[in-house]
């Protein structure tokens, strides 16, 4: 690995990712050990997306909605076909997903993912599962879509296809770096 500096470009590989039938494995029970709880927010305000986007997403470069203008997400995140859940475990946030309905007959993992402190707990795999359910109780969901990148969490794809979901493109990209990281 070798560390590249904050403002420095890096070159990735953004991979899509589709599911075109319910995966066969059963809705999975909630993890052993610690209490969980999935909650749906109605018309999230915008600082509560991004404080979890910033949580989930920094270590990743997760940075385009941080330049949008704040009305621009708030159309994102307030549309009532985006469904944004949140994962709580011992009265904090532990993850969240964002099922994007907005295209007919779809369903687009929009946002996925872990804070950094519970990475490695248990909770991902069940988290896509249950994800992965809800989209297709969608109204005339026939194919559920996800993309991730080589800047992700290095077990992303591998989960994504583990849960049932098949690479059906690429793009190579290049970003400039937010802060210093091993790659």
């Amino acid at each position: 690995m070798t560390l590249h500096r904050a403002g420095e470009e890096v070159a990735y590989t953004v991979t899509w990712l589709e599911m075109t039938a319910r995966p066969s494995y059963p809705r999975p029970h909630a993890p052993i050990g610690k209490p969980v709880a999935l909650l749906k927010a109605e018309h999230p305000p915008v600082w509560f997306f991004l404080d979890l986007y910033r949580a989930v997403g920094a270590p990743y470069e997760w940075t385009d909605r941080l330049r949008q203008p704040v009305d621009e997400v708030a159309d994102y995140v307030q549309d009532p076909q985006l469904h944004h859940y949140t994962l709580m475990r011992e009265g904090w946030p532990a993850g969240f997903f964002h099922l994007d309905f907005r295209e007919a007959g779809e369903c687009d993992l929009a946002y996925f993912g872990l804070v950094p402190e519970a990475v490695g707990a248990g909770l991902g795999q069940w988290l896509l599962q249950t994800a992965i359910h809800m989209a297709w109780d969608g109204p005339g969901v026939q194919k559920v879509l996800v993309n991730t990148c080589t800047l992700d969490h290095p077990a992303a794809l591998p989960l994504y296809q583990k849960q049932g979901f098949v690479p059906v493109a690429q793009e190579e990209a290049t970003r400039i770096l937010s802060a210093d990281r091993e790659m």
